[in-house]
């Protein structure tokens, strides 16, 4: 299932390919550039896309540039339009079997995986999350990534313990994410008190690295504390309150790729890129992709 190719020419396939077409309206569908994933198959780090970075199109659009990124999985976000034909169809438990159905197609033809989906903000209702948790089991995926509903004094609060619940019926894991100060989660130690007694394997953290810089946090120390308890990234190297490509922020970008390896992490890295559109935006993520698979290299 794994592409092992990136030439720096994917964005410039991607533009000529589309150069045509408006980003919101029909799109040819690019051809993927080479991208050398070895050394990140071996850490076994797989890196990916949140689908928020393109959320300038539509969902069918997305996948189709994390395909010529040479990305192989992509993390959903509620919302989102379906493709450019559907717009008015948004990414989500409200999808119908057939539209579900054709999504799995589009991933397919695309080689890339829907791997989670968020992020979410699940409560204590169980009728919801249960429509959250089957959507994700339904597309194949491995987990969600979240943000509970606290509510009272009582630990764990309710709407984490239904999540343990409900994580062990379904088989999959949830990921507690964190939005800069004065969000929820934003200090780590929030995020390991609700998570702490729970199985490693199902409830942990989606670590937030550009989330942390902006509430004034060190990226690399914050993954230090997570140390067991990561179960995916939303990797970001931020500079100023924005987004840069990865190695040329204040984030420290090869410090936190250094800290994965030491912990031995494996799984899955999201590209998640908060500023920008379009063939700008593309080019920013090809940087990041380089920055990362060169890393890997520099690191395995």
């Amino acid at each position: 299932m794994k592409r092992r190719a990136f030439l720096g020419s994917a964005i410039t396939v991607l533009a000529s390919a589309g150069a045509s077409a408006a980003w919101r309206g029909e799109r040819v569908i690019p051809e993927p550039g080479g991208r050398d994933s070895t050394a990140a198959d071996a850490l076994g780090w797989e890196l990916g896309t949140q689908a928020w970075t393109f959320r300038d199109r539509s969902c069918y659009e997305a996948i189709d540039t994390a395909r010529a990124l040479g990305l192989t999985c992509i993390e959903l976000f509620p919302g989102q339009a379906l493709s450019p034909g559907l717009p008015e169809v948004k990414v989500g438990p409200g999808m119908s079997a057939q539209q579900r159905s054709e999504l799995k197609g589009k991933l397919a033809a695309c080689g890339v995986r829907a791997h989670s989906f968020g992020v979410v903000n699940p409560s204590a209702d169980e009728g919801s999350l249960r429509e959250i948790l089957a959507f994700a089991s339904d597309m194949g995926m491995r987990g969600i990534a979240c943000e509970p509903v606290l509510a009272g004094q009582e630990r764990p609060s309710a709407s984490w313990a239904l999540l343990g619940r409900l994580t062990r019926e379904y088989g999959l894991y949830a990921a507690c994410h964190n939005h800069p100060r004065p969000s929820t989660y934003w200090d780590p130690e929030v995020v390991l008190r609700e998570i702490g007694e729970f199985d490693k394997s199902l409830i942990g953290a989606c670590a937030d690295t550009g989330h942390w810089t902006r509430s004034g946090l060190s990226t690399v120390e914050s993954l230090r504390r997570y140390e067991g308890r990561i179960l995916e990234l939303h990797f970001k190297d931020v500079k100023d309150n924005i987004d840069h490509p990865w190695g040329t922020g204040g984030g420290d970008a090869r410090g936190q790729l250094a800290e994965l390896r030491r912990q031995g992490f494996r799984g899955a890295v999201f590209v998640e890129y908060e500023h920008g559109s379009g063939r700008e935006l593309d080019e920013n993520v090809r940087r990041c992709v380089a920055f990362f698979d060169a890393t890997a290299r520099e690191l395995s």
